[in-house]
């Protein structure tokens, strides 16, 4: 069954680049046409999502979901979910964390700031790629997603 928004892409904010390439190997496995924008911290991500720094000449869209590690160097995925959902312009963009932490206090202050989900990283790959199977159904193809508009409207 094809996403709403195919051309829409999934953004990734993941420091580990072997958790990044097992999340890429479960989405071609679950044949997801979304395109995959990976970053390393969350100061990229904003600077992705505002077009800043090395985004600042590329036609980035908007992502129709983000995909966010807790714990990454220089700004983590903690402060970044504040300073994206504190943004009229970018709150509505779903936030999944995806995350090793087993902290009461991340997942309560996840769900406080604005997260839609809150997973654990699985232990396997079989169970990473059917995680990421049930946020292909549940996030591209069953929920209604507010219009994806691009890039212009949440300029600098």
């Amino acid at each position: 069954m094809p996403t709403v928004n195919e051309n829409c892409p999934i953004l990734m904010a993941e420091d580990d680049q072997d958790d990044l390439l097992l999340v890429k190997k479960a989405i071609e496995k679950n044949k997801i046409p979304n395109p995959l924008v990976a970053v390393a911290d969350g100061e990229q991500m904003l600077d992705y999502l505002y077009r800043r720094g090395r985004y600042s000449r590329v036609a980035a869209v908007r992502p129709c979901l983000i995909l966010l590690d807790l714990n990454m160097p220089r700004m983590d995925g903690r402060e970044a979910l504040r300073v994206l959902k504190g943004d009229e312009r970018l709150k509505r963009i779903p936030v999944v964390i995806l995350t090793t932490s087993l902290s009461p206090e991340d997942l309560e202050a996840s769900y406080a700031v604005g997260a839609n989900s809150y997973i654990r990283k699985p232990s396997s790959f079989n169970e990473l790629a059917a995680t990421i199977g049930s946020l292909r159904q549940y996030w591209l193809e069953i929920v209604q997603l507010p219009p994806n508009k691009g890039s212009d409207d949440h300029d600098r």
